[in-house]
């Protein structure tokens, strides 16, 4: 995953900074990227190998999380006609995380769960492969 690491600087960010029902870039910059070395399953949903862009859809308790294969751009300039996939996943609470991190829990031969951390919020995202 590569992605820019923004700071909460005191602000509020999910709701306000980031207004919850617009597209996110899921990172500062760049759109975030993701490689995906081989066939997988999000959330259950069918994902082809390759390098995509995530964006997010924050909500207060749901979030869409977005694959497109449009490269890695500047910013918000989103083009639905490239997503791939769209997955809804619950966020949670989690304790301060002043700048923005992405980890990998849960991980087995075969599967993990990506983590966003940021201000307040994780949103886990779940990967399979198959074997």
């Amino acid at each position: 995953i590569s992605y820019g690491r923004p700071y909460v600087k005191g602000r509020t960010v999910f709701g306000e900074l980031q207004p919850f029902g617009e597209v996110w870039r899921a990172g500062a910059n760049e759109a975030t990227a993701i490689l995906i070395p081989a066939d997988a399953k999000v959330e259950g949903e069918d994902l082809a190998a390759g390098v995509y862009s995530i964006f997010m859809i924050p909500g207060e308790t749901e979030w869409t999380v977005i694959f497109n294969d449009q490269g890695q751009i500047w910013g918000t300039a989103h083009d639905p006609g490239n997503d791939v996939l769209r997955v809804t996943v619950d966020a949670r609470e989690a304790p301060h995380a002043e700048m923005l991190d992405y980890r990998f829990e849960d991980v087995t031969a075969t599967s993990a769960t990506v983590i966003l951390h940021w201000a307040t919020t994780e949103v886990p995202i779940s990967l399979s492969f198959s074997e």
